[in-house]
């Protein structure tokens, strides 16, 4: 009978091994693939809320009755020093009504000597006025190559929402600014073999 009880314990010792083997292999498999999301859902999370200053991309356009007013918006336009672009708001500032939507341009031009793809990411100041700002078509995230001289127009359409003057944190922002920053994107130039 010794014997028996012997054996039974080993069983249930690797059992509760075996156990903790899976379990904790699951942790660290839950830990990669949050890891590899995290990123992505962080950027959606950021586009449906307005969190730290990305505009909103779901836009529901509502029906305005009559005008809920104007707010200035001023247009910032930045190019990372290995970008041989120039980059520019059409507009420094524009004066947009609220709810209605507003058709605005960048321009960039590519003054190097070869084709370069470059592209774009965005934030809204002050930040806390994001989530009233819609963008609804835009060039950013999208990869723009541009040959030697040529000069393209780079459209942003967005609506801001009149729900910005009843919110009491904001309701005193007078001027929103939407700021772009062009990066090159960095070209794999694996050979094979």
């Amino acid at each position: 009978m010794m014997g028996t009880d012997r054996m039974l314990k080993i069983l249930q010792r690797q059992n509760r091994n075996t156990l903790t083997a899976f379990f904790l292999f699951g942790i660290v498999l839950g830990m990669a693939g949050l890891a590899f999301s995290s990123a992505p859902l962080y950027k959606l999370f950021c586009q449906v809320t307005g969190f730290g200053g990305t505009p909103k991309t779901n836009v529901v356009r509502k029906a305005i009755s009559k005008s809920a007013g104007v707010i200035n918006v001023r247009f910032d336009a930045n190019t990372n020093s290995d970008l041989p672009w120039v980059f520019k708001p059409e507009k420094q500032k524009v004066l947009v009504s609220l709810g209605e939507p507003k058709l605005a341009f960048y321009f960039a031009k590519n003054v190097g000597a070869k084709p370069v793809t470059g592209t774009a990411s965005y934030n809204i100041t002050p930040f806390k006025v994001a989530k009233y700002f819609s963008k609804i078509d835009c060039f950013c995230f999208v990869r723009q190559t541009l040959e030697p001289g040529k000069r393209i127009p780079m459209p942003v359409e967005f609506i801001v929402d009149p729900e910005i003057l009843e919110d009491p944190d904001t309701a005193e922002v007078k001027t929103i600014t939407v700021s772009y920053t062009f990066f090159p994107v960095v070209q794999n130039d694996r050979k094979k073999s």
